[in-house]
């Protein structure tokens, strides 16, 4: 007679589980295809007293294999005016960074030890402003954890940059089980402490690709917030490498 051996509840729920990676490689997938884009910006810095301050900007993103070139251009108010900031995303090394100031008519390359510094007095830093890309991070192949967050089903993803000079240590990220996109990340810094939290909301469905809407920064450490929107987008405009060429820094 043949023996039959029914799984354990251990065995059969390990089935239906799903590791980090698995998650963060649909969570990457639900917002991927989109080619290029352009768009209006909104920056809206808030101080610990609550005061704001507004910059309108627009910036143009270019979707490449190994890593996306961004470009963004501040145009209000007076005091960065003209203050543009262009981005080569990299998936093994560091990424590329410039600045143009044009009160001083030059180019700024950011160095790689001060990428986790603050982007234009924003509590957003230049490593945040980087596109997101999956093999910048160890996932430890470890299981995500399921869980509600404000009443929605996500999965709760831990993540740890390779990057050597990052500002953090581990960033956690709530992914929507439904729609596999992030709702909120959580940023540890060096110390291993929450530093901040960003949430994600009014996403947009273009072209049958999603694009993120707003991203509301809150800074634990100093009580201050940083708010970005997109308005206005638009995606597969046609856009080129030489759209994004140096040259375009200082036209």
């Amino acid at each position: 007679m043949v023996k039959i051996v029914l799984p354990t509840l251990l065995t059969a729920l390990s089935l239906f589980a799903i590791s980090n990676i698995d998650v963060a490689k649909k969570n990457d997938n639900v917002m991927s295809d989109f080619e290029d884009s352009k768009s209006k910006m909104t920056m809206t810095l808030i101080n610990a007293k609550g005061q704001t301050k507004v910059r309108q900007m627009k910036s143009k993103t270019l979707e490449l294999d190994g890593g996306d070139k961004s470009l963004m251009e501040f145009l209000s108010p007076a005091d960065v005016k003209g203050t543009k900031f262009l981005n080569y995303e990299h998936a093994v090394k560091d990424d590329e960074q410039w600045l143009y100031l044009p009160a001083l008519k030059r180019v700024k390359r950011i160095s790689s030890k001060n990428k986790s510094g603050a982007f234009m007095g924003s509590e957003f830093s230049y490593e945040d402003i980087s596109s997101f890309n999956i093999e910048k991070y160890d996932y430890k192949n470890d299981e995500a954890k399921e869980e509600q967050l404000h009443g929605t089903e996500i999965y709760k993803v831990e993540r740890f940059p390779n990057y050597k000079y990052s500002g953090y240590t581990k960033q956690v990220s709530y992914i929507d089980k439904k729609s596999f996109l992030t709702l909120q990340v959580d940023y540890y810094d060096r110390k291993k402490s929450l530093l901040k939290s960003a949430f994600f909301t009014d996403y947009k469905f273009i072209d049958g690709v999603y694009r993120t809407g707003k991203i509301q920064m809150k800074n634990f450490s100093n009580s201050k917030e940083s708010i970005l929107t997109w308005d206005e987008e638009s995606i597969k405009n046609g856009l080129t490498k030489k759209d994004f060429h140096k040259r375009v820094l200082k036209r």
